[in-house]
């Protein structure tokens, strides 16, 4: 499948300069993919792909054009780059433009596992294993979703580049339920492993099956404990805030926070983390051909580099940094460097606070302050004398990112590989404790 994902990548920047672009760029994505959803103990749906989908950069005249093809002819691609041709005339010069670079990217090898390219149809049988796990460790029910897949990507441009990578994924999370409780859990990596599979049934059951005292809370501000879950949500908001192209449309709080000023806890570090073999967003080589490195973002409460392209680089005298995005920089992987904290001691270190599970409807109020609030989901515990002693329904996590990063006061050393719906990019995130956390409770 490379070599025909590299047929095609080449077809449209050769067939694109014949037609008159001065750049043209390529990047063509063969997935093979499956998926497995559940509810109420039982499969309920087994969906499988294949499909091709051909991104395009088409410049004339400093006008950028970024289309994508759901396609595998060579005639869905003439008729498209024709078509784009024959409107160039009614599109503006971009105000950012700034030409396609020498690329230097290599292929990332280690991306990929050979159960799941040969056998990847059966590896959903342990999904019956995974839902049985959980009524093991207690729950009533168990609902989530397994997918997983087999990747080729190339990218072709015409300065030169002409780049090919393989890689495979597992995404797995579930939701338990016992009674009026329900827990969560999810797991991701490009290795297929039944044990971690195993263990997100088991971990989402452990956290339903939790009886206490039903409380509310008072709004205020409380010490609290973030599981990966919420910590993964929350820090893939602040690494997508490092996006220069955010920053100079004032859509980020890095539009205040230049490099080099504290923004955290000297004990929060958090990194794009591009080229770790079990994380798979991991590349060798971003949008442009540009090599991926390993780079800070935060390093000891310090905010310390942007994530261009080559346009904001151009803009803002910046160094290219591998995380093109044709037209927005992104961060591939997300970590977290780990603490001290044994996972078993989270409760006592935190004395008196609120434990939270996990999170959703993560929604920005001022995006320029980094103001947000989240929602929690599932288990939300009130903690007293270092021991869970009530569980509340509903709560609202409503802070400033800069206030929550300097409020940061511990973290596990046990980290956790989660993506899921409301954790992209994938994450390697410890619990986290922080102090003097705003919470509210929802209106609904």
């Amino acid at each position: 499948m490379r070599e025909e994902a590299l047929d095609l990548a080449n077809y449209v920047v050769e067939k694109g300069r014949r037609l008159g672009f001065d750049e043209v760029a390529s990047i063509v994505r063969i997935s093979r993919r499956v998926m497995v959803k559940f509810a109420n103990n039982e499969i309920t749906v087994v969906q499988n792909w294949m499909d091709t989908t051909i991104a395009l950069y088409l410049v004339k005249e400093a006008k950028c054009v970024l289309t994508r093809l759901v396609c595998r002819t060579k005639n869905d691609i003439d008729r498209a780059l024709k078509n784009v041709y024959d409107h160039m005339a009614h599109v503006e010069p971009s105000a950012l433009y700034a030409p396609l670079p020498e690329p230097n990217g290599k292929t990332l090898e280690g991306l990929t596992d050979p159960k799941l390219v040969q056998s990847l149809g059966t590896t959903i049988e342990v999904v019956p294993q995974l839902i049985d796990e959980g009524l093991r460790e207690g729950a009533q029910r168990l609902a989530g979703t397994f997918h997983a897949g087999h990747r080729i990507k190339a990218l072709v441009t015409s300065k030169g580049a002409e780049l090919s990578e393989e890689g495979t994924f597992i995404e797995v999370y579930a939701r338990a339920f016992y009674e009026d409780n329900s827990g969560h859990w999810a797991w991701t990596s490009t290795k297929f492993n039944d044990d971690r599979v195993l263990e997100v049934g088991r971990k989402a059951a452990s956290y339903s099956k939790i009886r206490l005292p039903v409380t509310r809370i008072e709004p205020g501000r409380y010490n609290a404990i973030l599981s990966p879950l919420v910590v993964g949500n929350l820090m893939s908001y602040v690494a997508r805030a490092a996006s220069a192209l955010a920053t100079m449309l004032g859509l980020s709080m890095f539009t205040k926070y230049k490099p080099g000023t504290k923004i955290g806890s000297e004990i929060i570090s958090i990194i794009d983390e591009p080229r770790d073999p079990l994380l798979p967003n991991s590349t060798g080589f971003d949008d442009e051909g540009i090599e991926t490195r390993t780079k800070y973002i935060i390093r000891k409460g310090i905010f310390e580099s942007y994530l261009h392209n080559t346009k904001t680089a151009t803009r803002m005298r910046g160094q290219l940094t591998g995380n093109a995005g044709w037209l927005q920089p992104h961060p591939w992987n997300v970590v977290v460097e780990p603490g001290d904290i044994d996972e078993d001691d989270i409760f006592c270190e935190v004395g008196e606070g609120i434990f939270v599970l996990n999170n959703w409807y993560t929604r920005y109020q001022n995006i320029v302050e980094g103001q947000f609030s989240t929602v929690s989901r599932d288990v939300v515990l009130y903690v007293k004398g270092g021991e869970p002693k009530s569980i509340i329904r509903r709560v609202r996590i409503a802070e400033v990112f800069p206030n929550l990063l300097n409020n940061i006061v511990g973290l596990t050393k046990t980290k956790y590989d989660i993506a899921w719906w409301e954790v992209k990019p994938p994450v390697r995130v410890p619990f986290v404790i922080a102090k003097n956390v705003l919470f509210t409770r929802p209106e609904v």
